[in-house]
């Protein structure tokens, strides 16, 4: 069980718990899932002989009988961006420095980003990284240099090391920024939970929809604790509720509440499901008690 408590967390542990995030999930998977994830279509060229078949577009040559290939950009090169929502609902559950296995919701993006950075770095892909709140907290372009990399993994750390009581966010007002300025076609990783209050719903899944400007493939991590903010399991006895982000409190017995609770999430949660189905995006549950697998397999091969 690895430990770190807060007055001694430093940079190198994110990088080596990345790394053994990465050699335990991905173990035994190919050693480049991400291949030509990114690749998109330039023209056509005459076919010249030696030169590899991979490419060649078999459907034109039915309609012409001559042999071309496909040129593409970026073939090899993915560029990634990854997004991380750092409102205070994100630090619950509360925890006292970093138990890798009892993580909330913030150190379990953080890591499961530092882990994916640490795959695309391995593979000399360009990632950038934006992180918001009540405010753009920080915003660097896709770039694929060891000081850039090390760059990010400092602004991850500063984020493990800083108190969020008391920070609201707009989702959608900042999805729509970030999405302006990431111009070039690239694999948009969103880190979030999605809480936001009902009016702003609409406007929530049009900002989704915008990261799909400039044909960007969107992955959208629905973090949560399943336990307690999509079942409602605590003990019935009499307790108080805050909301960290307001500072409203709610005094209950726990199962005065939990069918109408449960059954409100349920219906948000399958509207954010219905809404990133429309909108062409790619839809992964996180819940924080399961570990890395179910987040990170399916990133990796996602085509």
């Amino acid at each position: 069980m690895i430990k770190l408590q807060k007055d001694n967390y430093q940079l190198p542990h994110l990088e080596l718990l990345a790394k053994q995030v990465v050699e335990g999930t991905l173990a035994g998977l190919h050693k480049s899932p991400f291949h030509g994830y990114s690749a998109e279509f330039m023209e056509h060229k005459i076919y010249a002989p030696g030169e590899s078949t991979k490419f060649i577009d078999w459907k034109l040559f039915g309609k012409t009988d001559k042999l071309y290939t496909k040129k593409f950009e970026d073939e090899t090169n993915l560029r990634a961006h990854f997004i991380i929502d750092n409102s205070s609902s994100m630090h619950y559950p509360e925890r006292n420095g970093f138990d890798i296995n009892h993580l909330n919701k913030i150190q379990f993006s953080v890591l499961a980003a530092a882990a994916l950075m640490e795959i695309l770095k391995r593979q000399r892909d360009a990632i950038g990284l934006s992180v918001y709140s009540n405010t753009y907290e920080f915003y660097a372009q896709e770039k694929n240099n060891p000081k850039h990399h090390r760059l990010l993994l400092q602004q991850l750390e500063t984020i493990l090391n800083t108190s969020k009581r008391g920070k609201t966010t707009e989702t959608y007002r900042y999805l729509h920024e970030i999405a302006e300025n990431i111009h070039r076609r690239s694999l948009i990783v969103l880190f979030t939970d999605l809480w936001e209050v009902r009016q702003n719903r609409n406007e929530l899944f049009e900002a989704l929809h915008h990261l799909k400007y400039n044909k960007h493939q969107v992955l959208l991590c629905h973090v949560f604790d399943h336990q307690t903010e999509y079942a409602f399991e605590f003990q019935n006895k009499a307790t108080k509720f805050v909301d960290i982000e307001h500072g409203n409190e709610l005094n209950i017995y726990p199962d005065q509440l939990k069918t109408a609770y449960k059954q409100a999430v349920a219906t948000y949660f399958n509207q954010i499901k219905e809404s990133c189905y429309q909108y062409h995006i790619d839809y992964l549950s996180a819940d924080i008690n399961l570990g890395f697998k179910p987040v990170l397999l399916p990133f990796l091969h996602a085509k």
